[in-house]
């Protein structure tokens, strides 16, 4: 049975513990200030049972705008990245052009699900703009990250060796988590 909280700001239900007779779950002690006698959850202020009934919409001072997602961009000479906001489609691809702040170079837009290496990380480096000029970009799908991406260059020279030799195109052979 549940019973409406009298005097609260909103609707809030408490439910209301069988009688001691009857046969329930529930025989620890209970909170008197609730009129249903509801013991409080794991030390919280709201009883056990008592839940918030929506009745639509938030109040529109307490909705807040989502702030634009970011992808991220890098700078292969200056080995930094940057997450700033999407490239919007009304653009057109040469007014788009994200500037290096370090060196006024041109940042390259490389995907949301991208890690950089350690700057210090030379190899993890020459890997990266490898894939980058191959093609090969970090986004996500819709349910996972991008996929497999190789991480050392004997990683990268297995893949192009096979290329070469199966005819197959360098930037799917480079995303291939195995080689046959």
């Amino acid at each position: 049975m549940t019973t409406a909280v009298p005097g609260a700001s909103c609707e809030v239900m408490c439910v209301i513990p069988p009688s001691p007779g009857a046969a329930g779950p529930d025989r620890r002690p209970t909170r008197a200030g609730c009129p249903g006698g509801a013991r409080t959850k794991r030390g919280g202020s709201r009883p056990a049972g008592v839940t918030k009934a929506w009745s639509g919409a938030a109040p529109p001072s307490t909705l807040t705008p989502m702030p634009p997602a970011k992808t991220s961009f890098v700078c292969l000479p200056c080995r930094a990245s940057y997450k700033q906001p999407h490239p919007t489609p009304a653009r057109t691809a040469g007014s788009d052009q994200r500037v290096c702040p370090r060196c006024a170079g041109t940042l390259i837009h490389v995907g949301s699900a991208f890690a950089p290496p350690p700057r210090r990380d030379t190899e993890g480096w020459r890997v990266l703009s490898l894939l980058l000029h191959a093609g090969i970009h970090f986004h996500k799908s819709c349910c996972a990250g991008p996929g497999y991406r190789p991480r050392t260059l004997r990683e990268v020279r297995e893949r192009m060796t096979y290329a070469r030799h199966t005819g197959e195109p360098i930037a799917r052979a480079l995303v291939r988590p195995e080689l046959p």
